[in-house]
């Protein structure tokens, strides 16, 4: 279940990191908006990852909180923000989330 936990958690980092995106696009209450969003999502990741690492080891938790919230974000840049998919983004995106496969079969 920590798993579970932890993987939410790092949707929410996603969020968090989306919403900043937004509000640095946006002004007025849109930009407020999206700003609400981003400390909710913020403070709901925290919470989430407080509760895997009560399981989990926390080098191992903090390490794939902070991969899926990394690969997300990489991902909401290229399909929303229009960032660059060149090849090596995408070698490199592929390599973490081996990293992070890699860290849930060795832990405990």
């Amino acid at each position: 279940m920590a798993w579970i936990i932890l993987i939410i958690a790092g949707f929410f980092e996603v969020g968090f990191a989306t919403c900043l995106g937004k509000a640095n696009e946006t002004t007025g209450t849109t930009s407020a908006l999206w700003l609400t969003g981003f400390f909710v999502s913020l403070t709901v990741s925290m919470v989430l990852l407080m509760r895997a690492t009560q399981t989990l080891p926390i080098g191992t938790a903090y390490a794939v909180w902070t991969g899926v919230g990394a690969v997300g974000t990489v991902l909401v840049g290229i399909l929303i923000f229009k960032e660059p998919a060149d090849f090596w983004r995408l070698f490199f995106i592929t390599t973490l989330i081996a990293s992070i496969v890699g860290l849930k079969f060795v832990s405990h």
